[in-house]
């Protein structure tokens, strides 16, 4: 079977076995002649004229309003953009305008089916949102002609909702985000409410099945409300989907028991009284719920509405071409007549579909849409286009010193543990613009000192309900992902900490925000918004108890890969560092930050002023542990990491005593983006400086925390690579001990001296005498601590033993 098989247009469900009970919980409404005849009128006109643009969109680059026949020269050479999800959506939007325009709700539309951009467009323009971001695109003929003839053509709008789209907060191409992006934009944004279009194929996504439930952190008192629209038109690109063949009842079921109360719109018939009645109930559900939580008296479990709307795929399109369903199918998915412009047949029902919605009724004579549309489309503002929230919003965050919270030199501490007195004060300075977005890992991430002056803000549980914590804690990256990134956008500051090795996990969701930041940063309208902002711990340096499936440092190759200007990946060695990072990147805009770090007391190596100028260098030597303070060395060895750090340091102290004679310099890199090549990062180290820190020609030996493979792409533009060698996470590791995973990987102090003595040796003559003894000796020390672990179960006692330099 090639493709899905039909027997009818937009089939409907087969009937469930469930007792028709059930649609007791259904919301009722009686919704015959809800409209005024005016406002049936508008919103009829309003969807007719957006429909008509949207597919104009698709195919035509003349003759936009049909002042003549239809050619093939009209026909765009290329045929590209999704025309099924668009009525839909259209549908959705004139109805918000109605009811912003009646009532100065404060809205934001976000959308799902990205893809279907033709419809979103199209009310931008008639709302005159566009315009005034791009002049060009003006309420008029001329403006209406480029909007038509640039879509989807090289230099205009591109087929998805991107940056570039007025009011848009979310990328629209990797579908299952947009409700748990909603949900980030409403919080602590007490006005707002976010009507968010999830699609029937994007609804099978598993980000969007979590999503659901992110109505349970959302705290009426404190923060707006997402109304969530389930657009069921019964196919993807060439199946049904699971919402398409699930009946009332089997729908009412689930989302009831997500917490849901549900109200199924599917009069198609009078579609616009159904619609305008169930939205204004919503409206008002929620309204109920955000008073009641206000006055004091907050209703436990509160049955947030969501509407299901059912529509034909298509819907108003060609009906059947070539005895194939057309409009309530999968061919409607995207371009619904292909060969317009080369097939006299479908050219001909491409006339006629545009006839269909009679533009000559919805445009006046200079291409602006007639006044009885006008009516229902709010001014200023309240446009959806237009709001604030959605690109100018940013709130600067307020961050303590520091410095205060450092400590001295020589101590062991938890870098976790020190940076969470920090964030607790940051949460002390900024309760309505700062939230922290966890995957259940906050104490086992030993951040737990911020539970000191908020809490978690689960408002299904007891323990935290109406308490107005900080603290988002749900075990799905994907969500605090997205929600991080809804909350962003609209010009709040996040925090994720998670797990090293899960937060992978949200790879893809981080890219395309990153690809929606960089299209943002080219418009001339959009401004800052703060960063996102990861905090990666519980490395699998020490995920040793874990085991193999807890170490995995792949997310730093996921932010290497990012355009330059955007990424930003440091690795602090110590806790004075870390307060540093960790306040530089909470105050910054547009990056996405990452910070990896241990959570186990490690030394402190640096002062804090001597942390603040190492961090602003992004590298430097460390006399401290070099010989002669670094000064004309044979060796040049490096840490980037916590724990790799630690270990060439030991390894410095070990080659002290067997290997005297080795000039060794270390080198610690916090700013891992210094490594690119001079113009290829913002950050990178010139010619001149990284030949100063890592010499012009000696042996580099790089002790690095993620895959050698990542180091060795960003140090492939710089002159004499063959003088370098990169160990790091080699993908081995099981429960073991902490020192047997350096070993595993070929990253301990063992190591680290053997490199550096056989790099030294081409240099220094007396090392060359002496390698071939001394390097066998310490295989011979590396194997002997393996045999003591095995033994024992567990590390010497003294194995982590901060080195002396005596």
């Amino acid at each position: 079977m090639p493709a899905q098989q039909l027997a009818q247009a937009n089939p409907p469900p087969d009937a469930s076995l469930l007792s028709k009970d059930i649609l007791i919980y259904e919301a009722q409404l009686n919704t015959r002649n809800y409209l005024s005849p005016d406002e049936h009128k508008s919103l009829d006109l309003y969807t007719r004229a957006a429909n008509y643009i949207s597919a104009a969109m698709i195919f035509l680059n003349d003759n936009v309003l049909l002042e003549k026949k239809i050619t093939p020269d009209m026909i765009k050479p290329r045929l590209l953009g999704h025309w099924g999800t668009c009525p839909g959506l259209v549908l959705v939007y004139a109805h918000l305008n109605r009811i912003i325009k009646k009532t100065g709700l404060d809205a934001l539309y976000v959308v799902g089916p990205g893809h279907g951009a033709p419809a979103i467009l199209s009310c931008l323009w008639m709302e005159d949102s566009l315009s005034t971001f791009m002049p060009e695109y003006s309420r008029n003929y001329g403006g209406l002609k480029k909007l038509i003839s640039r879509f989807s053509v090289p230099g205009g709008f591109p087929s998805h909702v991107n940056a570039e789209t007025p009011g848009a907060i979310h990328e629209g191409g990797e579908l299952g985000y947009a409700l748990s992006v909603s949900f980030g934009a409403v919080m602590d944004n007490p006005d707002l409410i976010v009507a968010c279009v999830v699609g029937d194929g994007e609804a099978e996504t598993g980000p969007t099945a979590t999503a659901w439930h992110a109505m349970k952190y959302i705290d009426p008192a404190e923060s707006g409300a997402v109304l969530p629209i389930l657009h069921v038109n019964g196919f993807k690109i060439s199946e049904r989907t699971i919402a398409g063949v699930m009946d009332n009842k089997e729908t009412i079921a689930l989302y009831t028991g997500y917490g849901y109360q549900v109200r199924i719109v599917e009069d198609i018939d009078d579609i616009h009284n159904d619609l305008a009645a169930s939205l204004d109930w919503a409206v008002a559900e929620i309204k109920k719920i955000q008073q009641a939580a206000r006055s004091g008296s907050p209703i436990v479990k509160p049955r947030w509405p969501m509407l299901v709307l059912r529509t034909p795929k298509g819907w108003t399109g060609p009906k059947v071409h070539n005895g194939e369903f057309i409009e309530g199918s999968f061919r409607s998915h995207q371009v619904p007549l292909p060969e317009a412009k080369t097939n006299t047949k479908e050219l001909q029902m491409l006339q006629k579909w545009l006839e269909s919605y009679g533009p000559k009724e919805l445009f006046n004579r200079n291409g602006s849409p007639v006044d009885a549309i006008m009516k229902i489309v709010p001014e200023g503002g309240k446009r959806m286009g237009m709001r604030d929230e959605s690109y100018k919003a940013y709130q600067p965050l307020k961050t303590p010193d520091w410095r205060k919270f450092t400590f001295e030199s020589g101590q062991e501490i938890s870098c976790m543990k020190a940076i969470g007195q920090f964030i607790k004060e940051v949460v002390v300075q900024n309760p309505k613009t700062f939230r922290i977005f966890s995957p259940d890992e906050l104490v086992s991430n030993k951040l737990d000192a911020v539970f000191d002056v908020t809490g978690r803000n689960f408002q299904w549980d007891v323990a935290s309900r109406a308490q107005g914590g900080r603290v988002i804690e749900i075990l799905s990256e994907h969500t605090c992902q997205g929600m991080l990134q809804g909350y962003t956008l609209t010009g709040r500051t996040g925090l994720f900490p998670s797990y090293e090795a899960f937060l992978g996990i949200v790879h893809t969701m981080m890219v395309q925000y990153a690809k929606f930041c960089k299209m943002a940063s080219e418009t001339t309208w959009r401004e800052p918004c703060g960063s996102l902002n990861y905090l990666e711990t519980s490395t699998w340096t020490r995920q040793e108890h874990n085991g193999f499936s807890h170490q995995n440092p792949s997310f730093i190759g996921a932010v290497l890969n990012l355009k330059a200007q955007f990424a930003r990946v440091y690795l602090p060695p110590d806790a004075n560092c870390f307060l540093s990072t960790i306040s530089h990147c909470l105050r910054a805009k547009n990056y996405v930050n990452l910070m990896v770090g241990s959570k186990q007391p490690t030394p402190v190596w640096l002062s804090k002023e001597e942390a603040e100028k190492h961090c602003v260098a992004g590298a430097s030597v460390w006399k401290f542990c070099s010989v002669d303070q670094g000064v004309d060395p044979d060796v040049v060895l490096v840490g980037i990491g916590v724990e790799m750090t630690f270990e060439v340091i030991a390894a410095a102290a070990l080659l002290r005593k067997l290997m005297p004679d080795l000039r060794v310099r270390v080198v610690n890199v916090t700013d891992l983006m210094i490594m690119s090549p001079y113009g290829k990062h913002p950050h990178a180290l010139t010619k001149d400086s990284f030949e100063a820190l890592f010499t012009t020609d000696r042996h580099i030996h790089f002790n690095y925390h993620g895959y050698p493979i990542e180091l060795r792409g960003l140090l492939g533009g710089r002159p004499g690579t063959d003088r370098i060698t990169i160990e790091g996470y080699a993908e081995e590791g099981t429960t073991t001990s902490p020192f047997d995973m350096m070993l595993c990987n070929r990253t301990s102090r063992f190591d680290v001296a053997i490199a550096a003595i056989r790099g030294g040796a081409y240099f220094n003559k007396r090392v060359a005498v002496d390698a071939h003894e001394v390097v066998s000796y310490i295989k011979h020390l590396a194997q002997k601590e393996r045999e003591y672990i095995y033994k024992n179960g567990k590390d010497q006692d003294d194995i982590f033993a901060i080195p002396k330099f005596d």
